[in-house]
């Protein structure tokens, strides 16, 4: 079988043993102590030559179907497998030049992402049913990587780790005016209210997201300090002393990075501070995963750092600090991806067994994409001014020192 022998010649450790449509048995690597060992069976020809084509495609398609299943070992082994494969695999082989060579040539038309592209994407994810989400993100339904100070925090610590984090490089002051670009279901704007006594608008494409986070807003008593817009950040026209933005320019797209940053500019006032966190690459620019951009992401993009400093450039905005995030994501997503499990049943209910199948794919192999490949999160304040924040970070852990008190439930 020709896709063993092409994995047998990319797997660096561990075994993977693959049953044909007919049966027969084929090995790609060897067993190894502490390696992964798994076997999975593939139930139709038709399948196989696909997986032959366009693997980056077919393997999470035919998982999602059950036209391939795993006999031993988990989803966890099966993935961690193939992304110890995947760069020899693209670089060694000529169907992963060919692909990696297709996706190059595609990416600026996947990631044109103008108003109503924009706000159709983000339905095809975010506008799902609340109660998904509810039933594996921690209490405060923030859906971004967490900020973990020590691996035995909870999520819901991490996840208020994170937003105290980016109140502090913020340096907020009471009765600034914030913006919050892509503001979820309204958690961190509503931390931002409540513990710098700022006032906060924030922006979101997803119905569902909006509609929750006025809900959020009216029964903490903060409706008259928070407000959310059913709005693209292009069409916004006030000014504002902070502008924050989490887990939103990953839908962006490179093609539109510029806009981004021009928008940011014009938006921030002469003395103002922004906080942009993302998901990032620490290689060069690249393209997204084909199933990836397909089924949970559509026109989603993560960044190399150098596309992102190349647009801030030249839109003429200081970078004044920057933080990478290396495995915070891994652990967050590794909680997501427990819970999810915990809770696989009722979410079965809400939908069907190929969406569950989906989204383990989805959880799983974006957590081994953060522990195995280049993806991290990148934290980036950006100001007008060289003289906008402090010269040194002593600021940051004073702020976050100062708001240590608040208990998590209080802010959930």
């Amino acid at each position: 079988m020709l896709l063993a022998r092409l994995m047998d010649k990319c797997l660096p450790a561990g075994r993977l043993t693959i049953v044909d449509a007919a049966g027969a048995r084929h090995v790609a690597g060897q067993q190894a102590e502490g390696a992964a060992d798994v076997t999975v069976r593939i139930h139709d020809r038709a399948a196989q030559r696909r997986l032959l084509l366009n693997p980056k495609l077919a393997f999470g398609e035919l998982y999602m179907d059950g036209r391939l299943t795993i006999e031993d070992g988990t989803l966890y082994d099966f993935l961690d497998l193939l992304c110890s494969a995947v760069g020899a695999f693209e670089s060694d082989t000529l169907i992963g030049r060919f692909g990696g060579a297709c996706g190059r040539l595609t990416r600026r038309f996947q990631q044109y992402n103008p108003v109503g592209k924009a706000q159709r994407n983000v339905a095809h994810h975010y506008d799902l049913s609340g109660r998904l989400y509810d039933l594996f993100l921690d209490k405060d339904k923030q859906y971004s990587c967490a900020y973990f100070n020590d691996e035995t925090d909870s999520l819901e610590d991490a996840q208020h780790n994170k937003k105290r984090h980016i109140a502090a490089k913020l340096l907020l002051e009471s009765d600034q005016k914030v913006l919050d670009i892509g503001c979820g279901w309204g958690g961190l704007a509503l931390y931002l209210a409540r513990e710098a006594r700022v006032e906060v608008t924030g922006l979101t494409l997803s119905r569902e997201q909006h509609g929750a986070a006025e809900e959020r807003a009216r029964k903490a008593g903060l409706d008259n300090q928070v407000r959310f817009r059913l709005q693209d950040y292009r069409e916004e026209r006030e000014t504002y002393d902070r502008i924050v933005s989490v887990g939103m320019f990953e839908h962006v797209g490179a093609t539109h990075y510029r806009e981004f940053f021009g928008k940011l500019r014009s938006l921030l006032k002469e003395d103002g501070v922004a906080l942009l966190h993302t998901i990032g690459r620490a290689g060069p620019p690249g393209a997204t995963n084909a199933w990836l951009a397909k089924y949970i992401f559509p026109g989603g993009y993560t960044p190399a750092l150098s596309e992102v400093m190349a647009a801030i450039e030249k839109e003429d905005l200081w970078v004044t600090d920057i933080e990478a995030l290396r495995l915070h994501y891994a652990s967050t997503l590794q909680h997501w991806r427990e819970r999810f499990a915990a809770n696989r049943d009722e979410i079965r209910d809400l939908y069907d067994e190929r969406f569950c199948r989906m989204w383990e794919f989805y959880l799983t192999g974006c957590e081994l994409s953060f522990r195995r490949m280049d993806q991290l999160v990148f934290q980036i304040q950006i100001a007008r001014r060289r003289d906008a924040v402090p010269l040194t970070r002593g600021y940051i852990e004073r702020w976050e020192d100062l708001h240590r008190g608040e208990t998590v439930s209080a802010a959930a």
